[in-house]
């Protein structure tokens, strides 16, 4: 007679597939009975609505408390920059500047704003707490100082 092809650890390993799915089974099975019980939610119950702050409620909102938004005024991104020309002659000091490098700032008197300055834009050499003039023009960072003299 001829032996069994199956060793007692292939049995315990079908044993063990076998037990594992029918507890997977008797999960299902007990999940599905549980929500037999609750029941279904009412389609009511499910809404939320948002207030005139944005906050959830479970409570409609009040249509006296209704603000009209018109679609022209929502700015979607940067807004638009205002181009109204500067004063382009100021005055002011130089805050500090380093020659080895090429480049400084000067302080605005009138809006106390520091303004980028390069040495290729200035007429004459200039020093910390130098007073000079300048004008103002808008480079790719912010503005720039051109046209830099001395006061005396």
């Amino acid at each position: 007679m001829a032996k069994s092809q199956q060793s007692f650890n292939k049995k315990e390993i079908e044993k063990k597939r076998r037990k594992k799915k029918q507890d997977k089974l008797e999960r299902r099975a007990q999940r599905k009975a549980e929500k037999a019980e609750k029941g279904t939610v009412p389609f009511e119950e499910m809404l939320s609505y948002v207030d005139e702050n944005g906050n959830l409620t479970s409570t409609p909102p009040d249509p006296s408390r209704k603000k009209t938004i018109r679609a022209e005024d929502i700015v979607i991104g940067v807004p638009p920059r205002d181009d109204t020309p500067m004063d382009v002659n100021r005055t002011g000091l130089v805050k500090f500047f380093l020659y080895d490098k090429g480049y400084g700032f000067l302080i605005d008197e009138e809006t106390n704003e520091s303004v980028f300055v390069h040495v290729n834009n200035l007429d004459e050499p200039i020093k910390e707490n130098d007073k000079v003039t300048f004008e103002v023009e808008m480079g790719p960072k912010g503005p720039n100082a051109v046209n830099v003299k001395l006061v005396q």
